[in-house]
C-alpha cells in the first residue's frame, strides 16, 4: 500500500496531553514505537510513549530530533505553530497536512474555506475594532457570538451578545485582548452533533456514526450515540465531513462539529484536525477506535470498520469528577479511561467513561 509504515517504525507525536496519550497507546497495539515532543516533563502521553523530547513545539533542535528519529509525525492539538510543521514536513511526512492545520487555526479562514467547498456555516464577519463589532451586530440583528479568531477552546475567548446595540460594543475589542476576532451569527439550532471521520494516504474514507453532544460551561459534557437525528440529517453530516477531508487532501482523523436546525439541515460549526473528544466513545463501542484509525491512516494501513457494536453514552470526568472512578468501576458495561494527570483542577479533563447500552 502507498506509504505503508513497517512494523517497529517510530511515530512522532507533537503534544503530550491525553489525546497524544491515547494515540501512543493505539500505536503500541499496532507494533509501532512513539516519541512525544512536549515541553512539560512527565506529561500524560510520555507516560505511555517510548520516549519524550522535552522541547517547545517550535524548538528547532527538538523538531530536528523528531524528524531524524521518526518515520512519520502527527500532532494531538491544532495550536501547533504552522511554520514549525511546514519546516518539519520538508524532512519527514507530517499528517494531517500543514494546510489543514492552517485552515483550522483561524476561524475566519476555516469558515471561508468550508463555504468555498459548498458547505454551509453560520454567518460570520471579521472583527478588528469596536466599529466592526457594531456593524456585525447590526447585520445579525443585535445578536452573535464573539470569539478570538485564533486559539481559545472549551468556551474560552468567547462572548455572547443578545439584543445588543452600539453601546454594548464599546470597549469590547480591547477587553477581548485587542486581537483579531470573529462575530458569528447566533444559530437557532435544536442540537449539536459531531462526526469523526478518517482519510488514508490512498484517499480512502471511513466515517463513524454522528454523536449528539451536550456541553456545560463551554466544555463537552457527554456524547450520545446514536444521535437523535434522522437518517437524512446523519447522511448530510457524513457527506459534509467527506467533502472537507477531500477538499483539504487530508490524512488522518478529523472531528467535524455541526449545528442541527429545526428542518433537519446542518451547519458546520468548526473542524478539529485531530482525534476529538466527542469520538472517545469509539474505543468502547467500535472494533476500531478513532485513535487506532488515526494511526492506521498515517501509517498507510487499511482503515478500519467504523460500525458500532453498541449504543452508548460517553461522559467526561472534569476536575473532581475523577473521584467517581471507584464507583464507575463497580458498574457493569462501563469502560473507564483516566489520563494520568497528577492534579484535578476545575475545568480540567481528567478522564472519561463510556457506558454501553446492551
Amino acid at each position: 500500500m502507498t506509504g505503508l509504515l513497517a512494523p517497529g517504525s517510530t511515530i512522532g507525536i507533537i503534544g503530550g496531553g491525553q489525546l497524544g496519550r491515547m494515540l501512543a497507546m493505539a500505536a503500541a497495539r499496532l507494533g509501532y514505537q512513539t516519541i512525544v515532543l512536549e515541553p512539560q516533563a512527565d506529561c500524560p502521553a510520555a507516560q505511555v510513549a517510548n520516549r519524550q523530547i522535552i522541547a517547545g513545539y517550535d524548538d528547532a533542535h527538538g523538531l530536528a530530533g523528531l524528524a531524524q528519529d521518526c518515520a512519520v509525525v502527527t500532532y494531538e492539538f491544532e495550536n501547533v505553530p504552522v511554520r514549525a510543521v511546514e519546516l518539519l514536513s520538508a524532512d519527514v511526512p507530517v499528517y494531517p497536512p500543514p494546510r489543514a492545520l492552517e485552515v483550522a487555526q483561524d476561524r475566519v479562514t476555516e469558515k471561508a474555506s468550508i463555504n468555498a467547498m459548498g458547505i454551509s456555516t453560520a454567518g460570520f464577519v471579521p472583527v478588528d475594532s469596536d466599529d466592526d463589532l457594531v456593524d456585525g451586530l447590526a447585520r445579525f440583528g443585535g445578536s452573535g457570538v464573539l470569539k478570538t479568531r485564533r486559539l481559545g477552546y472549551d468556551g474560552k475567548g468567547q462572548r455572547v451578545f443578545r439584543d445588543a446595540d452600539a453601546a454594548d460594543a464599546a470597549g469590547v475589542y480591547d477587553a477581548m485582548g485587542g486581537v483579531p476576532l470573529i462575530l458569528e451569527a447566533l444559530v437557532p439550532f435544536e442540537r449539536e452533533i459531531s462526526v469523526i471521520a478518517a482519510r488514508g494516504v490512498d484517499g480512502a474514507i471511513e466515517v463513524y456514526d454522528p454523536a449528539e453532544n451536550a456541553h456545560r460551561a463551554g466544555i463537552l459534557h457527554s456524547s450520545t450515540i446514536p444521535a437523535s437525528v434522522s437518517d437524512v440529517t446523519a447522511d448530510a453530516a457524513r457527506v459534509a465531513a467527506e467533502a472537507i477531508l477531500t477538499g483539504l487532501d487530508y490524512v488522518g482523523v478529523i472531528g467535524v462539529e455541526f449545528f442541527v436546525l429545526a428542518d433537519g439541515s446542518v451547519l458546520v460549526n468548526e473542524i478539529a484536525p485531530r482525534v476529538h473528544n466527542s469520538g472517545h466513545w469509539t474505543e468502547a463501542a467500535c472494533a476500531v477506535s478513532q485513535f487506532e484509525q488515526h494511526i492506521r491512516a498515517i501509517a498507510g494501513l487499511p482503515l478500519g470498520d467504523t460500525r458500532r457494536h453498541s449504543d452508548c453514552v460517553m461522559e467526561n470526568l472534569i476536575g473532581d469528577d475523577v473521584l467517581r472512578a471507584p464507583q464507575l468501576l463497580a458498574e457493569p458495561d462501563v469502560v473507564l479511561h483516566l489520563y494520568g494527570k497528577a492534579e484535578a483542577r476545575p475545568g480540567r479533563k481528567m478522564g472519561h467513561f463510556t457506558r454501553l447500552k446492551r
